[in-house]
């Protein structure tokens, strides 16, 4: 509906129609079809920031997790001790069992925290076994198990395609499984130099970590010592010599091995 108005000037009337100001359909169209444009936008860059924010927060839980499982594994192998055991039929276990013929990993460690005081050993008996794509670490409070004891579980690693251990003996040689075959080395019985786990993911592939087992006393090896500086050829004689009387000595010296460990 249109509007007039009239005025009148010096005698004159004049009347003119207002037209109501607005948007016509067109317009609004318009408007809105662009509006529409931007708020899908909007919303794709939102939703595609939040997409990057889950990703890198699962990502960063998952390095979490493998981190705490490297740690807890640490922990435990280099406090390996030379403890063996009874299981649950009454045979004899070795202090360090692994590769074929046993699923995953079994071994004594110290450092068996004992708050409460209880009339027990400080030896931990400690296990990682694969369980289809989950690896778990078992613990008995126990050492030597009768038929009804059960082990405590603890999930480390899930969704790993594959576990792998082996072992470097002696003489720095590396056994698929320990105690070494008769004849395939490790001829010094006792505990490994160093143990390597090998874990399979799908997301991060390969992880390879390396762990030194306590430095044990070696029979017959000798330490490398570092000559002082400006007395070179007084120390190769003292050298020479020192290998002719060795050749008369009984073969009881030793030294320590020692290895690094790391995470590749």
């Amino acid at each position: 509906m249109k509007r007039v108005r009239c005025h009148l000037r010096s005698g004159e009337h004049s009347c003119r129609a207002i037209v109501p100001a607005g948007f016509t359909l067109l317009e609004l169209l318009v408007a809105l079809s662009i509006f529409a444009l931007i708020s899908a936008m909007a919303y794709g860059g939102l939703q595609s920031v939040m997409t990057q924010q889950q990703q890198t927060g699962a990502r960063s839980e998952r390095l979490a997790d493998l981190q705490k499982a490297y740690r807890i594994m640490q922990r435990d192998l280099e406090q390996v001790v030379s403890r063996e055991i009874r299981n649950e039929f009454g045979d004899r276990i070795g202090s360090l069992v692994g590769g074929s013929g046993f699923d995953g990993v079994e071994f004594s460690r110290a450092g068996y925290p004992n708050p409460a005081g209880f009339l027990r050993s400080d030896i931990q008996r400690v296990a990682y076994v694969p369980d289809q794509d989950t690896l778990l670490r078992r613990t008995w409070r126990v050492l030597d198990r009768a038929q009804d004891t059960e082990p405590d579980e603890q999930k480390l690693v899930e969704s790993m395609s594959r576990f792998e251990m082996r072992f470097l003996d002696q003489g720095n040689a590396w056994q698929e499984r320990w105690p070494p075959a008769p004849g395939q080395g490790g001829a010094l019985a006792g505990l490994p130099v160093a143990v390597e786990v090998q874990l399979e993911l799908d997301e991060l592939g390969t992880l390879t970590w390396l762990f030194s087992l306590p430095q044990e006393f070696v029979p017959g090896v000798q330490p490398n010592t570092a000559n002082p500086p400006g007395n070179g050829q007084q120390n190769d004689k003292q050298n020479d010599e020192g290998d002719d009387e060795g050749q008369n000595q009984d073969e009881g010296g030793g030294g320590w091995r020692v290895i690094r460990t790391g995470w590749h």
